[in-house]
């Protein structure tokens, strides 16, 4: 238990920052969840929204350090590999 005025409240802020990066955590995962089952269908033009709004909640997370910029960076450049992969062999087939 904290002692002073400001141990505790700095204990009210934590418990308020810490549910909002887990609602905002949640919010990517399902982001990336649903560009995931487009990939898988070869949805490329509905991914490609999808990753768009994917990448802009992602950049959001960054900004706002509820998420490493290299985490970011990496989950990224993933979604638009698979993206790219996908239109790739749609183009191709």
């Amino acid at each position: 238990m904290a002692h002073s005025l400001s141990a505790n409240k700095r204990i009210r802020q934590n418990a308020k920052r810490r549910l909002r990066n887990r609602l905002q955590k949640k919010n990517v995962k399902l982001h990336i969840r649903k560009v995931e089952e487009l990939l898988v269908k070869k949805d490329a033009t509905a991914a490609a929204t999808a990753i768009r709004d994917a990448q802009r909640t992602l950049d959001r997370m960054g900004v706002k350090k509820a998420l490493h910029p290299n985490t970011v960076a990496r989950r990224k450049s993933r979604m638009a590999r698979r993206l790219n992969a996908v239109m790739k062999a749609a183009s191709a087939g």
